[in-house]
């Protein structure tokens, strides 16, 4: 299980690959859709565009756990490493590159489906 912020899913789902084969590709477009927001939390999280940037209600603090299968795990961990090497993170990938590269967690069976939505502390 892997718990991630708001912050964390829209940055994910732009660091996540737009070229590969099929079958990554096709895990790759489960994972973005897992990562997406429903009806209920774009309600809770009052979204505005603001030009290219996203704004949101800072205070609802909605966290959601999510099943990120194996190939899933190796690739965003391989994508944030090469940013890494070619000095491109940026401050936003930071919470990501600390989850997904130093302290990866146990790999879960192979979906990425969202398992439970909470309220963060």
């Amino acid at each position: 299980m892997m718990d991630l912020t708001v912050l964390e899913r829209l940055v994910l789902s732009n660091v996540l690959p737009k070229e590969g084969n099929f079958t990554t590709l096709k895990l790759v477009r489960e994972l973005r859709e897992a990562l997406s927001f429903d009806e209920l939390e774009h309600k809770k999280l009052g979204f505005i565009q603001d030009g290219d940037q996203v704004r949101w209600n800072e205070s609802a603090k909605l966290v959601k756990s999510f099943e990120i299968g194996e190939k899933m795990m190796d690739l965003i961990s391989e994508t944030l490493t090469k940013l890494d090497k070619e000095e491109k993170l940026r401050d936003e990938h930071f919470s990501l590159y600390e989850k997904f590269v130093e302290k990866p967690p146990v790999k879960p069976p192979i979906k990425g489906v969202p398992i439970v939505e909470r309220e963060a502390d």
